[in-house]
């Protein structure tokens, strides 16, 4: 039986016995499944291997996110390495020891 069939049959039954509170709640039941299962045939999840495109999906939004955290780490790094190196430079200048280099 159908899910469809099920929810008519079951809007049937809950018109015919004064709806009862169990009746409702499987009507409730059947169309928030009906529902959901038009939504993921809508999104092109409803086949079989939709469960690993999820999770092949999952796995490239976690290696992005690994990989720009890794970016911004190496920029901070050379941005504060370059801080310190220019430093250096100045205080070497400042107390003259830019003579010996030469």
């Amino acid at each position: 039986m159908q899910k469809e069939e099920m929810l008519a049959r079951l809007i049937e039954q809950a018109e015919g016995d004064g709806a009862e509170l169990v009746t409702l709640r499987a009507i409730v039941e059947e169309a928030t499944d009906s529902g959901a299962e038009r939504v993921l045939d809508r999104l092109g999840l409803a086949d079989p291997t939709a469960q690993d495109d999820i999770d092949q999906l999952r796995e490239l939004l976690r290696a992005w996110r690994d990989a720009k955290a890794s970016a911004w780490k190496a920029a901070v790094t050379w941005i504060v390495r370059a801080f310190f190196a220019l430093l250096l430079i100045g205080i070497a200048v400042r107390l003259g020891l830019g003579d010996l280099v030469t």
